[in-house]
């Protein structure tokens, strides 16, 4: 792989934002709206509650890391669809670019998109709502890194599925976060769930991640080896998404689909 090549992926996505307002407000537009909602909600929910709970960090800061691997997600869809809406992914690989390149290309747009969505959601948390992250101290950095790696790999996995379906099936990436959701607690311990849901949770990395967040907030005990585990799944996620992606490209130009590539395509 060549770095310049990765760089030029990422550069087209820069000049596209730079050159389009409409698409730099949904950076930090979207994530400022689900804080102060949240925020709101969970100030209510204080002044019902008894007592000696406080739900901005268990709540406010649940909603804060599930939007960041949302943001993260769609950093990299979107920057993949963009050549997909544009019909410029053929010309993308009329050039010696590799796959790989590409995929990391998408990658780096990702950290940029995601980064600035989680500064806006640190300023207004902390600003508007005096959520302080010392309460999580340093853990909650390979809370972030877990969230992130999770982030990169449905991201990839949803362009995958675009990318051999067609462009019409990118309604199947937009709803991914809201699938999973349920399954990973992010409002409420893993516990609370029937047994099969419990199963499929244990391969999910973002559950291990919420379940560590609040312990740490209740002051409870905590295993450290569940965030190992974590972050051994999301590390495998991104490696299985990789090679999900790569098979779906060579399948799309081994039948043709990629030189058939219309909005229309679907099957």
């Amino acid at each position: 792989m060549r770095i310049r090549r990765i760089a030029a992926v990422a550069l087209r996505q820069f000049y596209l934002y730079r050159g389009s307002p409409t698409r730099v407000v949904p950076l930090f537009a979207w994530v400022a709206i689900d804080i102060v909602l949240w925020g709101f909600i969970s100030r209510y929910l204080n002044s019902v509650a008894a007592p000696g709970y406080n739900f901005i960090p268990a709540l406010l800061g649940a909603v804060l890391l599930w939007d960041f691997l949302t943001r993260v997600m769609q950093g990299v869809s979107t920057a993949f669809l963009e050549d997909v809406w544009s019909r410029n992914f053929l010309n993308m690989f009329a050039t010696p670019l590799l796959i790989s390149e590409y995929v990391c290309g998408l990658v780096v747009t990702a950290i940029a998109t995601s980064v600035i969505g989680l500064l806006t959601m640190l300023v207004l948390a902390s600003l508007a709502f005096g959520l302080s992250f010392l309460v999580y101290g340093a853990v909650l950095v390979p809370f972030v890194l877990v969230l992130f790696l999770t982030g990169i790999a449905f991201g990839i996995a949803g362009s995958a599925m675009v990318l051999r379906l067609g462009p019409a099936s990118e309604w199947f990436i937009w709803p991914l976060p809201a699938l999973v959701a349920p399954f990973v607690g992010v409002f409420y311990p893993i516990s609370t769930l029937p047994g099969w849901m419990r199963a499929i949770s244990r391969l999910l990395p973002p559950s291990y991640v919420f379940e560590g967040m609040r312990a740490i907030v209740r002051h409870a005990q905590w295993d450290t080896a569940n965030l190992v585990i974590g972050f051994a799944l999301s590390a495998l996620y991104i490696v299985a998404a990789a090679i999900f992606f790569r098979q779906m490209y060579r399948t799309a130009v081994r039948t043709g689909l990629l030189a058939r590539y219309s909005a229309e395509t679907t099957s």
